[in-house]
């Protein structure tokens, strides 16, 4: 099997990897011909199921193996993956390929980068130490970069000529390849139709909001009676709810305090009545009948759905922001909370990548 590509958006991937590293510690990764895709399982809490077309972060992608449409199951740890990036940060190429060393599979992140380098000043120059240091000049009239004295004012003047000097780094990280048979019973959690779908508002903007709720539930907790802290063995839950009106509103409520923030104005997407068009038409679907109640104002308790979610796991859910890009969620009321996280190509004609995000409700 072969898996080799040049890294096109090192920034985005990097992102793309810190935000599924805040969610569990290893992604199942498959790769075929027609896709990359990337899933986080955690024993508790959010479950990531993410596919992107190869384009959208990486160039002359290539693979090959004996399973149907080429496909490529492996086990990543995140953590390594995303530190082996970042060192790639300021690379002008970065490459990714699938290889083994000792008869251990790796992925093997090969990184280019520049250094300016340029001569020593010359001893008697402005500058220079004037003892003939062999630090900048050597015993054969030669300096460290390999100019020969007569051309060292050639085009710098008394400096030696600037040039660029390329290093290549590589950066292993070891991983398991699956074999189909263990991820076949892998598939998306399956929930009923939502009954609101609306576009959230800015996820940076909603996650910071939501990490000042969960800090002030977390500082009513964390001190008994006596003023003695103790540990929390659950995360202080929030409460989302959205209606078919353009209303989110985020909720903390405790015996201590109860606080709300809400948005209006944002957008319900328009479903596409052909995926719907065996099963009576978008009039018998949940959203419609949420629709013809409630109001744009947000005050009417009419057509809300609500889902309590983990106030921390929450916040690193919304570190997805990171990478920009349209938020609709679907709710399933006191059930979960479905996130479709679209991500846009530079390519023109090119279908947009989806991360979706799984979030059970828990009870009030």
């Amino acid at each position: 099997m072969r898996f080799r590509a040049e890294i096109r958006n090192v920034h985005t991937f990097t992102k793309f990897t810190a935000s599924l590293a805040t969610l569990g510690q290893i992604a199942w990764v498959r790769l075929d011909s027609n896709d990359v895709r990337f899933t986080v399982i955690p024993e508790q809490g959010t479950q990531v199921w993410s596919v992107l077309t190869p384009d959208v972060i990486f160039d002359t992608y290539t693979i090959q193996s004996a399973a149907p449409n080429n496909t490529i199951n492996l086990e990543v740890p995140l953590a390594p993956l995303q530190r082996a990036l970042k060192s790639a940060q300021n690379a002008i190429a970065a490459n990714i390929r699938l290889t083994k060393k000792d008869n251990i599979p790796l992925l093997s992140l090969t990184i280019t980068t520049t250094a300016m380098n340029s001569t020593q000043p010359p001893p008697n120059a402005p500058g220079g130490s004037g003892f003939g240091d062999e630090s900048a000049s050597s015993a054969n009239g030669f300096y460290a970069d390999g100019h020969s004295d007569d051309l060292r004012g050639e085009s710098a003047g008394f400096f030696g000529p600037r040039h660029d000097r390329e290093t290549v780094v590589t950066q292993d990280v070891p991983i398991r390849v699956l074999a189909p048979a263990s991820v076949d019973g892998l598939h998306e959690p399956r929930c009923r139709e939502p009954e609101i779908h609306i576009t959230l508002p800015n996820l940076l903007q909603l996650k910071s909001i939501s990490d000042r709720f969960t800090k002030l539930a977390m500082s009513s907790k964390s001190s008994n009676r006596s003023g003695l802290t103790k540990s929390l063995t659950s995360g202080p839950k929030l409460e989302l709810s959205a209606n078919m009106h353009g209303c989110l509103r985020l909720a903390l409520n405790t015996d201590a305090m109860k606080i709300n923030s809400l948005w209006t104005g944002l957008e319900n997407p328009e479903l596409d009545p052909s995926h719907y068009a065996d099963r009576g038409g978008l009039a018998n679907h949940p959203s419609a009948k949420m629709r013809d109640l409630g109001d744009a104002s947000g005050q009417s308790e009419e057509g809300w759905s609500t889902v309590r979610v983990e106030g921390r796991d929450w916040g690193k859910v919304l570190s997805v922001g990171r990478l920009g890009g349209r938020v609709i969620a679907c709710f399933c009321h006191d059930h979960a909370l479905i996130l479709y996280v679209y991500l846009s190509s530079d390519e023109p004609g090119t279908a947009e990548s989806v991360l979706t995000y799984y979030i059970s409700s828990y009870s009030a």
